[in-house]
């Protein structure tokens, strides 16, 4: 009976999900409706995670309310998180520029406001730098994964600088996410599986509890330059991956 129910209730996610997907989708080539677009991705998102069916679970743990600017940070196990993170949180996502070439997800994501980056290109992670500092300036708020890409379910062993520089550089204060899929082996995203894989693989799984923990911000004035921010971010996510991961 229950998977019955999760079976009507997955077939309603994803026929709200189409017809909302192809509202938003046209609404990117009219001019007049365009920017109404980065309005409507927050909801978008959460549409998608309706129709995948992932329970996902914001769990608050910092002491006091998300700074009014700031950088999100999280790791980056799956490809869950490029909905996930938009789903619960008001910021626009740094993505690798494959991402702008994906069928229809990549034009909306686009005209949602999402930056890129080629992370194979010296001058285009310059230059994704000096877009986060122009946007964070804007007063929009940013979401980048500083270990560089799925590295799957356990923590890369080093993090990217960027996110630390752009921090120092505009003085918003960084605050980390942990993600922690509960049903490791069908989130996270691995070599040989493509996107459609992972995609039957989180509707199919027996446990689609997703939880992000959202953690005390980093603030730049604390910290010397931004290696020693990047170094105590890694401390923290290396204690919180030992906290629910070992």
């Amino acid at each position: 009976m229950l998977a019955v129910l999760r079976g009507l209730r997955t077939l309603a996610g994803w026929f709200d999900f189409a017809i909302f997907t192809l509202l938003v989708y046209l609404m990117t080539y009219l001019p007049a409706t365009r920017g109404l677009v980065p309005r409507l991705f927050h909801a978008w998102c959460r549409c998608f995670v309706r129709a995948l069916d992932v329970d996902l679970r914001l769990h608050q743990h910092q002491r006091r309310p998300l700074p009014e600017r700031y950088i999100l940070i999280a790791n980056h196990p799956s490809a869950f998180e490029d909905i996930g993170i938009p789903a619960l949180f008001e910021v626009v996502s740094l993505a690798k520029i494959q991402v702008k070439d994906w069928f229809v997800v990549g034009r909306i994501s686009e005209a949602a406001g999402t930056l890129y980056v080629d992370r194979d290109d010296p001058d285009s992670r310059q230059q994704a730098l000096e877009t986060m500092v122009h946007a964070l300036n804007a007063g929009v708020n940013i979401a980048l994964y500083p270990e560089g890409g799925c590295k799957g379910r356990r923590l890369h062993t080093e993090f990217k600088s960027g996110a630390f520089e752009v921090s120092m550089r505009t003085g918003v204060p960084i605050v980390p996410v942990f993600l922690h899929y509960e049903a490791q082996d069908d989130f996270e995203w691995q070599d040989p599986y493509t996107l459609p894989d992972k995609i039957r693989h989180m509707m199919a799984t027996v446990n689609n509890r997703a939880n992000y923990h959202v953690f005390d911000p980093l603030d730049p004035k604390d910290f010397a330059d931004k290696y020693e921010m990047k170094a105590e971010a890694y401390r923290r996510f290396a204690a919180w991956n030992e906290r629910f991961l070992e």
